[in-house]
């Protein structure tokens, strides 16, 4: 293999003829290059493999164009339509992104945040794991441009995108109890997640309007990344625990548990009724139909780009931008 060499602006210039500051011009669309003249230095920067250095260019911009994207499990769907939506977002604007997975932990969560300040990041856009919040006051102290996605902190003021989490907790349970199911599993994140414990007060709060009892052994905390749900829904079956309906945190739980179920013989719906969260199926086609709490998720990813576009702009602002987007149910 040969080494490779970094083509420079002056091997160009000097293969078209001109100037440095010429080539440079063209390559950055300045008007007062001709159009032939920018074409014909496009062609031989492209002939040549020149690579544009985007690390000098944003020292002389003070700005990297660049945001970094930290979630707390890649496999989940729901995160894979979040990026994709803000990835396209910011690409209107001009920036890039790049994505940190952090498995729901919290030293890769600082691990993640420590990468992306140490790459000159413009902003951060992150759902958080909630296990801490001191790399949260990390950012807040250096002022570094952020916005929570999906998760939001009692104890801190920050700017925020979530869904009625209350809400739609409550939805989901109703439902199950209007189609006649009296003992409700729900299969919950751990409630350290503001998502997780709101959910878990819409299923409290309908199961009192109902007045059906509190079983605390119809509910369970489970770590929300893929797979978990599977080893839980055994160890429920093992201990013999009797439900006729579950409430999944997520979709993707859901979907796991309509998995183990049917393979040890359930029907689904008929012996176990389910309701998931996110509504993946608006934009992924899966086999198996699931009612779910929906709420617009590119809504949620555009807002949250615009409020660290709004951040970005006005670096001094002392206001907080906080969404709740409203939740409804979805039934298939």
């Amino acid at each position: 293999m040969t080494r490779y060499k970094k083509v420079k602006l002056k091997h160009i210039a000097e293969k078209a003829g001109v100037s440095i500051n010429t080539v440079s011009r063209a390559l950055n669309d300045k008007n007062d290059i001709s159009e032939k003249t920018k074409q014909k230095i496009r062609e031989i920067a492209k002939n040549m493999g020149y690579v544009p250095d985007q690390v000098a260019g944003s020292l002389r911009r003070g700005s990297t164009k660049t945001i970094a994207v930290v979630i707390p499990d890649i496999l989940d769907p729901l995160m894979a339509i979040w990026v994709k939506d803000i990835e396209a977002k910011l690409g209107q604007k001009g920036y890039n992104i790049f994505v940190l997975n952090t498995d729901e932990n919290y030293q890769r969560e600082e691990n993640a945040l420590l990468l992306a300040l140490s790459k000159k990041v413009d902003g951060i856009i992150l759902c958080p794991c909630q296990k801490d919040h001191k790399d949260i006051l990390f950012l807040q102290k250096k002022k570094i441009n952020f916005v929570l996605l999906g998760r939001r902190f009692a104890e801190i003021q920050t700017d925020y995108v979530v869904s009625d989490d209350v809400n739609g907790g409550y939805l989901a349970t109703k439902y199950l109890l209007e189609q006649g199911r009296e003992k409700i599993l729900f299969l919950n994140g751990h409630q350290y997640i503001s998502s997780a414990k709101e959910r878990y007060l819409g299923y409290m709060k309908a199961l009192y309007e109902y007045g059906q009892k509190i079983e605390d052994s119809l509910i369970y905390e489970i770590d929300n990344t893929s797979g978990h749900s599977i080893q839980a829904i055994k160890a429920i079956l093992e201990r013999q625990i009797k439900f006729d309906g579950i409430f999944a945190f997520s979709d993707l739980m859901a979907w796991e548990v309509i998995y183990i179920l049917q393979k040890l013989g359930y029907n689904i719906p008929q012996d176990i009724d389910i309701v998931g969260y996110d509504n993946i199926q608006s934009r992924f086609f899966y086999p198996y139909s699931l009612t779910t709490v929906n709420y617009p998720k590119r809504t949620a990813a555009y807002m949250a780009v615009e409020i660290l576009l709004k951040k970005i702009a006005h670096p001094h602002t002392q206001d907080y931008y906080q969404h709740t987007i409203e939740t409804n149910l979805f039934v298939r």
